[in-house]
């Protein structure tokens, strides 16, 4: 479900930053990123048991990066910059502050599951990612 989120928010940004026939206004999408948001934080709060403190963090540390995402997105697609790669790399970029945040404030048991949900494959993606693109 974490996963399917995550991709729905990512498609969510590129479908905006490459346009559609009816573009969103701003304030739809930041209302349509708060609710995905809102959506894995209650997903992550019942799958990993999270604390009353640990999901104010979560909606903090999701609210914080995809927000910057959405706004370097923005920047790009005002550049008119229609290279992929570079919206994969913002991604993966923000991908793995989250999967370093999360880390900080997760127990070792809650790590554990929080790997399971899929957060350990897509770690393994994104290193495969920056080390072909290190090449």
């Amino acid at each position: 479900m974490k996963r399917i989120t995550l991709i729905a928010v990512a498609a969510l940004l590129c479908i905006s930053a490459f346009g559609q026939e009816q573009p969103l206004t701003p304030e739809q999408k930041e209302k349509q990123m708060y609710e995905n948001i809102q959506k894995q934080v209650d997903d992550m709060a019942t799958r990993l048991d999270l604390e009353d403190w640990q999901i104010f963090y979560a909606d903090s540390i999701l609210t914080t990066n995809f927000g910057a995402l959405a706004r370097e997105f923005e920047v790009l697609q005002k550049q008119r910059v229609s290279d992929v790669e570079v919206y994969s790399r913002l991604q993966d970029d923000c991908m793995e502050k989250n999967y370093n945040a999360f880390h900080a404030i997760l127990s070792e048991r809650q790590w554990a599951k929080y790997l399971k949900t899929g957060a350990a494959r897509e770690k393994k993606a994104r290193d495969k990612r920056a080390a072909k693109r290190a090449k």
